[in-house]
């Protein structure tokens, strides 16, 4: 099956959110290991283990409850009949939110060093944020198999 063109720019926008996303987070944990002091252990559970539970809970919640998977599919087919991720504009947009979300992430592991809060809740909320536009770029596939929208997207 031919998808339309602003279908597939749709799909890509997805796909390549939560691939930015990703990327921006493996950095910021690069750079708070360089930073931030404290042993491994204490690195490795606020960077890496606590996220990952948060990015599965994320993503599974939105995947497997009926109500917040009908609501995030409905969000994701109104953000594609209005255009969305298929113009310049909305792409910056969502790249300027994921910046802004990272360098909320290097400000707070910037604190630490200054005698600040250590920094849990960022990480694990920047992955949460990352397991539901996973979530979303997922319902993008599962919205191509339904019928209904099918033939809305498909090229005739």
């Amino acid at each position: 099956m031919k998808f339309t063109a602003p279908w597939r720019m749709f799909r890509r926008m997805q796909d390549s959110a939560v691939a930015a996303a990703a990327l921006i987070y493996a950095g910021a944990v690069a750079h708070a290991w360089r930073v931030l002091p404290g042993a491994v252990g204490l690195k490795a559970e606020l960077t890496l283990v606590f996220p990952a539970v948060f990015f599965v809970l994320a993503l599974a919640a939105c995947m497997l409850v009926p109500v917040l998977r009908g609501a995030l599919s409905r969000h994701v087919w109104i953000s594609f009949r209005t255009g969305f991720g298929q113009s310049v504009i909305s792409v910056l947009a969502v790249v300027a939110v994921l910046l802004g979300a990272a360098g909320f992430i290097y400000w707070q592991t910037h604190g630490v060093a200054s005698g600040g809060r250590y920094p849990a809740g960022v990480f694990s909320g920047y992955a949460a944020g990352i397991g539901l536009l996973l979530a979303q770029a997922l319902l993008v596939r599962r919205l191509e198999r339904d019928p209904v929208f099918r033939s809305q997207i498909e090229e005739r």
